[in-house]
């Protein structure tokens, strides 16, 4: 029987992975309408995704946990990734 998979580490592996942070931000300071927004959190998602399945194949230490958890994985980032356009979006410069 497999064991079961630590919730922490899939959390963990969706809230710090850099490539959705910078993705959801930079795609989130370029919409011009906050509906956009779960566009560039998927976007996002969908990148972080597949840097995380390159360092699972790659054997990165402290990945290969995950590797039975990629739509988990995927899920969380996408939460995270819509605060972090949310972030960007706020924080954009508009003019009036």
């Amino acid at each position: 029987m497999p064991q079961p998979i630590d919730l922490n580490i899939v959390l963990l592996t969706a809230l710090l992975n850099p490539v959705a942070i910078v993705v959801a931000f930079w795609m989130g300071m370029g919409a011009d309408q906050w509906q956009k927004l779960p566009l560039a959190a998927f976007a996002a998602a969908a990148a972080g995704s597949a840097v995380v399945y390159l360092a699972q194949r790659l054997g990165v230490p402290g990945l290969v946990e995950t590797a039975r958890a990629p739509a988990g994985i995927f899920v969380a980032q996408f939460v995270f990734a819509l605060a972090w356009a949310a972030a960007g979006y706020r924080f954009a410069r508009r003019a009036p």
